[in-house]
C-alpha cells in the first residue's frame, strides 16, 4: 500500500489552519498570520510523527493532550493560565464540533437499509451498533452541556465586545493605548468636582511607573500615608471617596491625566484633565480590556465634539 505523505500532510495543514482561525475568531484574540501558520504547521506534524513512529508517546491519550497544548502555545502564546486553558478548551470544542458535523453529514448520506434488485433487504454494518448507542447516550448530555455553556459564555463576551473601544491615555506626556469597556454600572464621580472617573487596572497603569514607585503607591493606598507618595506624582494624585456595593465606604486613588482619547465607532473623542481611578489588580481576568469607561465621559465628549 502506497501512502502519499505529502498530500495527507498538506490536507491536514489546511484543516488545522482553518480550525485555528475559527478559534481565533471565537476567542477574539488578535494573532499574527505567521503565528497561525506556525500553529497549523506544528499541528500537522502529528501526521508524519504518527506514520513514522506509530508507538511514540504522542500516539497515546496523554501525549495527544500535551501535543494540543503545544499547538495552542505555538499559535497564541502564554499570557495567563486562565487564558491558556480557555483557548485549549475552545480548540477542543471547535475540533469536536466540526468533526462531529462531518461525521453527521457522512452518516446522513449513508443508507442504513438497502434493497437489492431481487427484493432482498440488507442492513449496512455498524448501524445500531450497541457500543455506538451507549457512547451516544453517555456522551450526548456531556457534549450538549459543554456546547451550551461555551456558547452562553461566548454570547456574554460578544455583548462586552460590542462595548469595547480603543483608548489612548496620556500622563506625564507619555501615551499608551489599550482597550476600554463602556460600563453602565460605573457611576463613580469626584464628589467635589462632579467629574466622572475612568477606572484603569494595574497591568495598564504600571507602564507609567517604575517598580519602586508602584510599591510606594500601594503603601499609600493601604495606609493612606501620603508622606510615602512618590515626588513625581504629588501634583497628580487625588483621593476619591466612594460607596461600595455592600454599602461600605472606602477611598480610591486617582491620577489626573492630561488627555484620554477614545476611538468610538467612527469618531475620535478626546477628554482633557480626566480622572483615572487606580485598580490594583486586573479588571478582567482574561485581559480583554483594561479601562472601565464612564458613560458620562462618552456623552460629554460627543456633545463637545458636536
Amino acid at each position: 500500500m502506497s501512502i502519499y505523505l505529502d498530500v495527507i500532510w498538506a490536507l491536514n495543514f489546511l484543516v488545522d489552519l482553518m480550525l485555528l482561525m475559527l478559534v481565533q475568531i471565537l476567542a477574539r484574540k488578535p494573532v499574527k498570520r505567521t503565528r497561525l501558520f506556525l500553529g497549523a504547521f506544528v499541528a500537522s506534524c502529528i501526521v508524519p510523527l504518527t506514520i513514522l513512529y506509530p508507538n511514540s508517546f504522542f500516539n497515546h491519550v496523554i501525549g495527544k493532550l500535551v501535543y494540543s497544548f503545544f499547538i495552542i502555545f505555538s499559535t497564541f502564546g502564554f499570557k495567563s493560565l486562565y487564558r491558556f486553558i480557555k483557548l485549549s478548551l475552545l480548540f477542543y470544542f471547535v475540533s469536536f464540533a466540526i468533526g462531529g458535523g462531518l461525521m453527521a453529514i457522512h452518516f446522513f448520506l449513508q443508507r442504513p437499509v438497502s434493497v437489492t434488485l431481487d427484493g432482498i433487504i440488507t442492513f449496512n454494518q455498524g448501524y445500531g451498533d450497541p457500543v455506538s448507542w451507549i457512547f451516544v447516550i453517555t456522551c450526548f448530555p456531556i457534549i450538549w452541556y459543554f456546547t451550551k455553556r461555551r456558547m452562553d459564555e461566548h454570547v456574554g463576551e460578544q455583548v462586552k465586545y460590542d462595548e469595547m473601544y480603543k483608548v489612548v491615555l496620556t500622563i506625564h506626556r507619555e501615551s499608551f493605548e489599550s482597550i476600554g469597556y463602556i460600563d453602565s454600572g460605573n457611576q463613580l464621580v469626584d464628589p467635589m468636582t462632579k467629574q466622572p472617573v475612568v477606572i484603569c487596572d494595574q497591568p495598564f497603569l504600571q507602564q507609567w511607573f517604575d517598580d519602586e514607585e508602584w510599591k510606594e503607591l500601594q503603601r499609600v493606598k493601604e495606609h493612606l500615608d501620603f508622606s510615602q507618595l512618590p515626588k513625581k506624582w504629588e501634583d497628580k494624585l487625588h483621593l476619591i471617596p466612594y460607596q461600595g456595593v455592600d454599602g461600605a465606604h472606602s477611598f480610591m486613588l486617582a491620577i489626573r491625566a492630561e488627555e484620554l482619547t477614545i476611538f468610538y465607532n467612527n469618531e475620535v473623542l478626546q477628554t482633557a484633565n480626566v480622572l483615572i481611578g487606580i485598580q490594583f489588580g486586573e479588571l478582567e481576568r482574561d485581559g480583554q480590556y483594561h479601562c472601565l469607561l464612564h458613560p458620562l465621559i462618552i456623552k460629554q465628549s460627543i456633545i463637545q465634539s458636536a
